[in-house]
């Protein structure tokens, strides 16, 4: 970081302590790293002086509105690299650095334990006592007392042992370390940024629907009433957040018809991201929805069954949204008078105009659009999941969601951005505290073990934070449309246990809605987008038990609900893709073995990593498939396995180490 040294280089020309970096940082410390509260922080510093002296090394940090610094001395682990830590318990913006200098003190004790003559240890006696009375004009009270008399004593005393143990007592060292003198301290000029987040920020389990077909009536139109009729199943089926599509009124004006149809009928109920009418824009609710008192008792209602209720920020407009005649500088109007519509290559919105984040009167947009947020948190909303955030201006993110956030820390922002990968690393740097990934279209043993290695083990993942759907009304992938109910089930537990926050969009998911607008298409035929729809919920082929099933082991078992525990092990077989996580605190390891053919089944030897798994490599262990209720008596780290995809194609294990034996019985635990 070179700005960083250059200050560096600006300090008291005597400070000889030199910080060469402090870990972890993103860009330098330009964004944040994240963190959930009561995570423990480490952080690492290569910190080093010329010559022989030795260095103290501090961490600091601090709450972003505080202005007194918490310290802990940092460890020294060898080749000048240094570590310490600390736990945020808050959620909240937090800062941390490190500062070191020359210790005298320190250097003079270090060098008297290595002295033997006796001339050497007397003139050492005599200098220390000099640092001692130094630091004790420094000390308070009975400590400065305690130094003086501590230097009184290295003066007086000549016997060569008395003063080894005099000059070297260690709770004298420790008082002494309390009143360092750090004039020529040098400092990391970076106050490292750290957001910290709560528990569902990390961990979190979301199920999407469209509100309007939430009705049990066919034709009608759903309500926020009908939605809370819908909250047991969801609940029954173990998700935490209900994310709900658009809720606010739809615009008349260029209205897309059934699959996409340029021209709408009149019965046609348009798109829930063409936001805006007569009735109101993003501060609105759609009329045949119910009001906005039908939709804080929703809200509420969720919490009574563990839920949270998500909603999509969708910054754009419908031709007939208010904003358009009322803030007609906010939209890109072109030569023959109509405003430009949207356009996310390859596809096209002709009912939405996007906003221009170039207009001259930009403030006012901003301020409007995170007023919008502000609102529906005033309405009991705590998470968002944001569509198409690449196709807005960075620098207003930034800024939105840090405003944002520094009121409500406990906002959680989703970022729906399938675009490029360095795109959308940037949105989760400027403040998205989740984001969307390629899982959808990673499909082989290959594709999946490096992307998944990439988002646990890579640089990213101190603010990348992937949440993973194997489908979404946008997309209906070619291996969902031609892999049958197997690959729904295969896709379902990936997404389950590779990341520790995925989603599905419902019912179409467990229902397997795998019907192609055309082919070479991964648009829904009949699409909920454009569409009412009656989904049939107790159908007997339903995916829902396997659903409640997983999202029951991931509940159980902490080892999936976090990320960076992740490790791919080697299977024989390229069908065959098998990896665990483990949480180390309590102990607890998941073992999954997937079949990724949807047709054959597929055998083969996996090979674990007994030390990582800490399973002593001359004892049986036990696994036990979450999945079926088997138990499997396993020994060493290759072991058989055989998946039939029809029946079910992967194994959740959860490794059961031996604790003892009682006569002819093993116990595991």
């Amino acid at each position: 970081m070179p700005e960083a040294k250059a200050k560096q280089g600006a300090q008291d020309g005597r400070a000889r302590a030199a910080i060469d970096g402090v870990f972890p940082s993103v860009d330098g410390g330009r964004f944040a790293i994240k963190r959930i509260a009561g995570d423990r922080i480490t952080v690492e510093a290569d910190c080093f002086a010329d010559g022989h002296d030795a260095l103290r090394v501090v961490l600091r940090w601090r709450g972003e509105d505080e202005t007194a610094w918490r310290e802990v001395d940092m460890a020294h682990l060898g080749n000048d690299r240094w570590r310490a830590s600390f736990v945020p318990e808050t959620s909240g913006a937090y800062r941390y650095t490190v500062t070191a200098w020359v210790d005298h003190f320190l250097s003079w004790r270090n060098e008297f334990a290595r002295r033997e003559d006796a001339e050497d240890l007397r003139i050492a006696a005599l200098i220390g006592a000099g640092l001692i009375g130094e630091v004790a004009a420094r000390a308070k009270g009975a400590h400065r007392r305690r130094l003086s008399d501590w230097a009184s004593r290295l003066k007086a005393e000549s016997g060569v042992q008395k003063l080894r143990a005099i000059a070297l007592d260690e709770e004298l060292a420790q008082i002494t370390a309390r009143y360092p003198e750090r004039s020529l301290a040098a400092l990391w000029p970076v106050e490292m940024p750290l957001v910290v987040d709560r528990e569902r920020a990390r961990y979190s389990t979301w199920y999407e629907l469209f509100p309007r077909s939430t009705s049990p009536e066919p034709g009608r139109h759903g309500t926020f009433r009908d939605c809370e009729a819908r909250l047991p199943y969801v609940a029954e089926l173990g998700f935490d957040v209900l994310y709900l599509s658009p809720i606010h009124p739809i615009g008349r004006e260029r209205r897309k018809g059934r699959n996409n149809a340029l021209v709408a009928g009149p019965a046609d109920v348009g798109s829930p991201w063409a936001i805006g009418a007569a009735e109101g824009g993003f501060k609105a609710v759609h009329p045949e929805l119910g009001t906005l008192e039908d939709f804080r008792r929703l809200v509420l209602r969720a919490r009574e069954h563990g839920i949270e209720i998500a909603l999509d920020i969708a910054y754009q407009c419908a031709p007939d949204h208010p904003y358009v005649k009322e803030h007609p500088q906010w939209f890109r109007w072109r030569p023959d008078g109509s405003v430009q519509y949207a356009e996310n290559p390859p596809k096209k919105y002709q009912d939405i105009y996007p906003f221009n984040f170039e207009s001259d009167d930009w403030r006012a947009l901003w301020q409007e659009l995170k007023s919008v947020i502000e609102f529906w948190i005033g309405e009991g909303v705590k998470i968002f999941r944001v569509d198409n955030p690449h196709t807005k201006a960075f620098a207003f993110w930034e800024w939105a969601i840090g405003e944002v956030k520094r009121a409500h820390p406990d906002v959680i922002f989703l970022s729906e951005a399938f675009t490029r990968p360095k795109l959308m690393h940037r949105l989760a740097k400027l403040g998205f505290t989740q984001s969307y990934t390629y899982f959808a279209w990673r499909n082989t043993k290959h594709e999946l073990t490096e992307y998944f290695t990439e988002l646990a083990n890579g640089p990213g993942r101190e603010y990348f934070r992937p949440s993973v759907w194997p489908n979404t009304p946008d997309i209906l992938t070619e291996a969902l449309q031609f892999g049958g109910r197997p690959t729904f089930m295969a896709r379902l537990v990936l997404a389950a246990t590779l990341a520790a926050s995925y989603g599905i969009y419902g019912p179409a998911y467990e229902l397997m809605e795998n019907k192609p607008r055309e082919p070479g298409s991964e648009e829904y035929l009949d699409s909920e987008k454009y569409q009412l729809r009656r989904w049939d919920l107790d159908r007997a082929d339903s995916l829902g038990p396997l659903i409640a099933l997983l999202n029951r082991i991931r509940r159980e078992n902490p080892a999936l609900q976090s990320d960076w525990s992740l490790r791919f092990f080697p299977t024989d077989n390229e069908q065959l893709i098998c990896y665990a996580k483990i949480e180390e605190p309590r102990d607890n390891a998941i073992v999954t073995v997937v079949n990724l053919d949807p047709v054959n089944t597929h055998s083969g030897w996996v090979e674990l990593d007994l030390a990582a798994l800490r399973i002593d490599p001359h004892s049986q262990y036990q696994m036990h498939d979450l999945l079926t209720g088997a138990h499997y008596l396993w020994e060493g780290s290759r072991n058989f396995v055989r998946l039939d995809p029809a029946h079910v194609p992967a194994h959740v294990f959860r490794v059961r180490r031996r604790v003892h034996r009682e006569q002819d019985f093993d116990y595991f635990a």
